[in-house]
């Protein structure tokens, strides 16, 4: 498990980014949407310092939406500066990836 959350350390701001380019999200949410395509691993207090980073790069930005029975929710929709990065993340993604994938099936391409 250990060996899990840290392969996810790397790719969770890609993955964060990807989440609130397909819709503007809040933090719960994004949680809730990674644990059911897989990845359980996440959790909200996890999220929230990376969040914090992608807006300090301006590749997302906050903004507070009014919520039904209790607090404004912060919600977080993706920059254009965070549509160029998530393309450029998903190219390096892919290569990796093929990389990766040629080392373990002994040095065959897929």
């Amino acid at each position: 498990m250990e060996h899990s959350s840290q392969l996810l350390k790397g790719v969770l701001d890609m993955c964060l980014l990807a989440l609130i380019a397909e819709e503007p999200s809040y933090g719960y949410e994004m949680v809730d949407k990674l644990g059911h395509r897989g990845l359980e691993l996440v959790s909200e207090g996890s999220i929230y310092p990376l969040l914090s980073r992608l807006q300090k790069k301006h590749l997302i930005e906050g903004y507070f939406v009014e919520s039904s029975g209790g607090p404004p929710r912060k919600y977080y929709r993706i920059a254009p500066a965070g549509r160029e990065q998530l393309a450029a993340w998903e190219e390096e993604w892919e290569r990796l990836s093929r990389g990766v994938k040629a080392v373990l099936n002994g040095g065959e391409r897929g």
